[in-house]
Parts: C-alpha cells; structure tokens; sequence
C-alpha cells in the first residue's frame, strides 16, 4: 500500500494550508494546527478508500461520491479507516502530530484574544475544536475546497457539525452542540444559519456553522484595530451644568449606573427615547462617559430583518473588545420593526449572556415592544434639538460665510428640524463652496438633503398652478393672501415676539370649504409654490382603518414623518376623517372618537401648514374652528370671477374670436373646475377643425375654439353632473344641441 509521502521536517508552527500564515497566540495556532491535520488526514484516507493511493494522484484530490453510500458505509469502513490512520506513513505522521500537547496559557491574556475566551469561558476540548473549525475557514483562504471535499459535496465550502463530529476523535461529545445554547452560539462565537426562531429549536448538522468576520480577528489578531462598521464616539468630558443641558438628571444617571453594575454579567439595554432630531448621541457620550467604558457607533446600513446575525456578530464583538455598544435612530428602526414580535423576543433573548451595555436610539415606544423586558434598563427620556440650538449651529459652522444671511439662518433653522448630524453634514458642504452663500443656497441644500417617506398613506403633489390662476372673491382673495403672510411671519412672531412656548411653535391648520370644483386643491398648490413648501395629498383610503386603534397609528406615523420639515399636508375630502363625534353607543363609538380627539391634539401641535378641504363643511366636528387659524369659503363663482376664469384658462394660443363669452358667461354657472374641463374637451374637438396653413396659424395661433364645440362640451359636463338642462338654457345656439342629439337618437 502505498500513500501520499509528506515531508516530517514541517515547522510546528505552520497551522494552514496556505503558506506564510502565522498567529501570536501560541493556543490559537495549536488548534488550527489540530484542524489542518485533521483534515489532511481525512483527504488522505478518502484517497486511499477512493483508489486513489498510487503516485499518480499524489497531487489530486478525491472525487466526490454518493453521500447516502457514503454514510451507509461508515460502520463497515470504521475498522479499516482506524487501522489505516496506524499504518499508512503519512496517516501515521499526521496521527502522531495530533498527540502533541497544547501549549499552557499564560497569566496574562490579551482581551478577546482566543486564549481569553477559552479561559473566560472555560471551554472544553471539544468546544475548542469546533470554534478552531469554524475560525479556519475564516483565517485561510485555500481551507474551503478541502473542507468541500470532507464534506463530499463540490457546493458546500463552509463547516458543519456533521463534519466536527466526523473528524473529532470522540464524536458523541457533539451532542452537546444539539441545541443554540451551548456557550459558543450564546456567545455568537458561532452563528448557524439556521431559520429557526426558538431558542429551545435543534440546530441542523448539516447547517454550516460560522464565526462573524469581524470576531475570528478580533480572536486571532486581538491588537487590531477597531474595525470600519463601528466608529469609537467622543471621549469629551461632560460636566454637571452640561449633562443637565442634555435632559439629564444626576440622580438619574446615577441610578442607570448603578443598573448596568448591578447586571454586569448579562446585556443592558438603554433605551434612548426622543425625536428623530432629539441629541440621542450627545446624551450617550455623556452616560458612557460617566461610566468609564468606551462606546461605539454602528455605522454598517447591512443591519436588517432579513441578516438578523449582524447584531449579535457585534454585540460578540463589542464583548471582546469590552466596549459598549451604540446604535443610532436610523438603524434602530431596522432591527426592532416587524410585528414578528415572538421571533424578535427570541433574537434578542439570544444576546443576552454577552455582558455588554447598548444604547438603542428610539423614536417610538413600540420599538422596544419585542425586547426581553429584563434586558431593559430604565428608559432616558432626551429633549429635542432646539431652535436655538439649531440657529447657532448653523452660525458656528458656517462662520464668516453666515454674515449677511443671519435672518435666513433663523427661517432655516425653524422649517427644517434636522439634528445636529444633519445639520453639521449641510453646513460644512456649503462652507466649502466658492464664494458668499444666500438664503436660497441654505433652504436649497437643507431640501435636497429632506427624505421624507409616509408610505402608502400620502403622495407628493407637484404644484401645477402659479398665483395668478386663482380667482376668488374679494373677501376670500384677502383671506388667501392673510395665510401667505401668516407662514411667512412664523419665525419672527414665534421667536422673536415669543409666541413659540404659548403656541409650542405651531404652524397653522387651515380649512378650505366650498363646493367642488371651486379651486379648493387650486388654492393649496398656490400655496406650495408661493411658500416653497412639499406638498402631499392624504390618501384617506389608507388612513383610515376599519380596525380599532389602527387609524391612530397611521395618523402618528403621517404626522411623525411631517414633523422634520415645513410642509403642506392637504386634506382632501377631509369630513371622512375629521367628522362629528358621535354618541358613545358601543365600542367602536369610543375609539373613533378618541381617534378624532387624538387627530386634533396632533392638528394643534403640526408645525407646518395642515389644509383641510371639505365640501360639507356642516358634517365637520365643531371642535375644529378653534384649532383652525383661518376658514375660508370657496363659493360658486359670480359673473366677474367667472369671466375672469373663462378668459384665463382658454390657452392664449387659441384663437377666441368666434366665441361669445358674454353668453357663456350669464348663462351657464360653472364652477372654475367645470370651465377648466369644458374649454379641455373643447380644444380636443377642435383639433382636426383647425389647418396649419391658414391665416390664423401665421399669426402665431395654435387652434381655434368654436361656439359649437364648446356649447357642446358644456352638455357634456352637465350631463356628468346629472344636471339636464333644456333647449331654451342655449338661446340662439340650441340648434347646434338640438342637431347632435338627433344625430344621436337616430344612431
């Protein structure tokens, strides 16, 4: 028999296949040396049992067979394969090298080095191994084919118990893997990709176990640095008059310090509570600060539902490194939404043996609905970024430049309620442009940075409409221009005059009744485009929910997301939601209106301009008219505004001699909407009437309107409006009526 010939004069100290690999730590080496040899001797009889034991294969590796006739054959194999390990030379060698002794571990072990873990946690042999198994993949580049061929599947390149227990000399000892609670999952030493959600859930054997990239260095390269998903956050000291700016009460700092000593053997949870710009961060330099312990951010956007590893991979982390852990307002939402709520308490279940501390950024209370309630420390409840905050931000960054600009500065730093993050990004980019800076590049860069998602429930309206195109009475014309002005004043009335705390810096809520047609949706565009403002249209549909409670919750959302930026929030149809509370006769009585109650609290806090548009203004709860700066009533237009209308939607392309306003004008009451329509199917139906050669078309018109069709598209529209109207409403252009309905009934 002859076998694979191996040179004995190997160094110890090369643990890999791939050549130049070398570890510190002399316990790490010793077991990745343990599985190199482990599975060179398992290629080796693979050879030999595959027929491939003569010179000719030396350099081959074994080919892949069924794996049912492999695993039927084990038993019977078993004798031959441990005589075989006894008697063929390389076997031999290789077996005589796996009794070679461990090295003994020094008293002083670097922090989450291998040697430390083994020690802090006092792992077994067996356990030792396997963590070796998995790190070796990790740790040498040429391991995974061989580790393929082991397993006798080409597809599979990753570990499995299965395998550990075929190459390890006791394998029975492996059962104590069975379960995700031995201490190197627990840990998150190793992670199995398993799609189980309990903790008391077997693991396959055949499911590939890993250890996290970012754990095998930090196990085997103990001295590296922090790696790029996590940034090490301020170590500025924070005084006692300055941790009180931050919300935060000694004495309640004291108590959440004297928490996280208490649970030193397990994971905390910190819940920072506050608004998307609260100073989350500033307040976690502080406590950590406090504490003494390094704190980190994620900053790693992989972080979601669908790769639940990825925190535990740096919580196991962090616990080496024995640093605490902090993950900002927008990943938080990444990780704990869902209403999955079993299977996120079991996720988080499973952290909870590594001893870290993690501050978990929330801006919702639901956030924390599916944590262990005994991982969670007391809540930190933190204020918002303040105007006056936000205002000398701006200054301080933008320095020189923000001369000239200070009073932009302030309506900048009232319609965008970034964080301090945001607006440190905005600022220095705007600094490092040429030149002096306006308002307009300030409230330009702020837009383009604005990322505003309400999800089904609104859509963004693109202005079509400029101020000219609304035509209102007097009395609603002045009303119109008074809310112009209003939105404009809201920084200086609020902050300078001092409204802001009397009013906690409202915007203003506004209702648009009439009936429709009237220019209700008009009048909220020209309001978008003369304030500068985003625009979205509530889809009530969506909003409004059959299921109890739920109508609260998309309202909280909707208005949550709006809070960051001046904005208009149109609602059109508004009596669907905002209708009279009615009499408590059963359950749902109560919850709607507790709904409509919680709508007006969240009306009366909007910072931006809400409009309500109705054409039954009557079906209206009355608590609104207090809470609504200005009512304006949209009426039919009289004969001037209609003529005015007339006039002004006709294109000034089109040729309009041959129509008689004056008739159209007097006869028919149209609201604007209706004009708007009828002049747009008129020009459909004049199209082919009209020649480009003639005189007209020289003179610079497009088309030419006619009596004819547009009397003809005004019986259309009232005929959609279910209004019948007779001949005699025509006058002297009845005939042309009266023709084309012959026309019809004959057909």
């Amino acid at each position: 028999m002859k076998s694979l010939e191996i040179d004995n004069s190997v160094e110890a100290d090369v643990v890999t296949f791939l050549p130049q690999l070398r570890l510190e730590d002399p316990l790490a080496a010793y077991w990745l040396r343990q599985v190199t040899i482990r599975l060179r001797r398992e290629v080796c009889w693979f050879r030999f049992e595959r027929g491939m034991a003569d010179e000719n294969h030396v350099c081959s590796l074994p080919p892949f067979t069924d794996k049912a006739s492999e695993s039927l054959s084990l038993q019977r194999t078993w004798e031959e394969k441990r005589k075989f390990f006894l008697t063929d030379p390389t076997a031999k060698y290789l077996t005589k090298q796996l009794a070679v002794l461990p090295p003994e571990m020094g008293k002083k072990l670097k922090q989450g080095s291998f040697s430390w873990v083994v020690k802090k946690l006092g792992l077994d042999d067996t356990a030792i191994f396997v963590l070796a198994l998995g790190l070796a993949v990790v740790f040498d580049s040429a391991m995974g084919s061989v580790v393929s061929v082991c397993l006798n599947d080409p597809g599979r390149m990753q570990p499995t118990l299965s395998l550990a227990q075929k190459l390890w000399d006791k394998p029975g000892q492996l059962l104590s893997f069975s379960g995700p609670g031995h201490l190197l999952f627990r840990y998150g030493l190793l992670q199995s990709y398993s799609q189980t959600s309990s903790i008391d859930a077997f693991i396959d054997w055949d499911v590939p176990i890993v250890v996290p990239k970012v754990v095998a260095n930090q196990l085997l390269y103990p001295d590296s640095p922090l790696t790029a998903a996590l940034i090490p956050l301020s170590s500025e000291t924070f005084t006692e008059d300055e941790t009180k700016l931050l919300g935060l009460d000694p004495r309640q700092l004291n108590v959440l310090l004297s928490s996280i000593s208490e649970n030193k053997n397990m994971l905390r949870i910190i819940p920072i509570f506050g608004k998307q710009d609260a100073t989350h961060l500033e307040v976690v330099q502080a406590i950590a600060k406090t504490s003494g312990k390094q704190t980190v951010e994620s900053l790693d956007f992989v972080v979601s539902q669908e790769n639940p590893q990825y925190l535990k991979s740096m919580a196991t982390y962090c616990w080496l490194k024995d640093i605490n852990l902090y993950i900002g307002p927008e990943l938080v939402p990444l990780l704990t939404s869902g209403k999955d709520h079993q299977r996120s308490f079991f996720r988080w279940l499973e952290l909870q043996s590594l001893p870290i501390t993690l501050f978990l950024s929330i801006t919702e209370q639901n956030q924390i609905e599916g944590i262990p309630p005994h991982l969670l420390l007391p809540k930190i409840t933190v204020p918002g970024f303040s105007f006056y905050q936000r205002a000398e931000l701006w200054k301080e960054i933008l320095g020189s430049k923000a001369e000239g600009i200070e009073q932009d500065i302030l309506e900048c730093s009232r319609r965008f309620r970034y964080g301090k993050r945001f607006i440190e990004r905005i600022a220095h980019g705007l600094k490092a442009l040429p030149g002096s800076l306006s308002g307009k590049d300030i409230i330009t860069a702020c837009r383009a940075h604005l990322n505003v998602d309400m999800g089904e429930l609104a859509k963004r309206v693109v202005p079509r409409f400029k101020d000219e195109m609304l035509i209102l009475p007097p009395r609603q014309a002045q009303q119109f221009s008074e809310v112009v002005k209003a939105m404009k004043s809201l920084t200086e009335v609020h902050y300078s005059w001092g409204t802001a705390k009397a009013w906690n810096e409202s915007g203003l809520s506004v209702l648009f009744a009439g009936p429709s047609g009237t220019g209700k949706t008009m009048a909220a565009e020209i309001l978008a485009q003369e304030l500068q403002l985003p625009m979205y249209r509530i889809d009530l549909s969506q909003v409004v929910n059959k299921y109890i409670g739920e109508t609260e919750k998309n309202l909280k959302r909707l208005f949550d997301v709006a809070d960051i930026s001046d904005m208009i929030l149109f609602f059109d149809e508004a009596d669907a939601l905002f209708g009279r509370r009615t009499e408590v006769k059963d359950a749902h009585d109560r919850y709607a209106n507790l709904e409509i109650s919680y709508l007006l609290e969240r009306m009366e806090r909007f910072k931006g301009l809400a409009i309500l548009a109705t054409n039954r203004k009557k079906d209206l709860d009355e608590a609104f008219s207090r809470r609504l700066r200005y009512i304006i009533n949209f009426p039919f237009p009289g004969i001037k505004q209609r003529r005015s209308i007339w006039e002004q939607v006709i294109p000034k392309t089109v040729d309009i001699s041959e129509l008689d306003i004056d008739f159209l004008v007097r006869k028919f009451q149209l609201t604007g909407g209706h004009i708007r329509s009828v002049v747009f199917n008129a020009c459909l139906q004049s199209v082919q009437d009209f020649q480009s050669s003639t005189p007209l078309a020289k003179n610079g018109f497009k088309g030419k309107l006619k009596m004819e069709q547009v009397v003809i598209a005004i019986k259309r529209e009232y005929d959609k409006m279910n209004h019948s109207l007779s001949l005699e409403n025509f006058g002297p252009y009845a005939g042309i009526v009266e023709r084309i309905e012959n026309i019809i009934e004959k057909e």
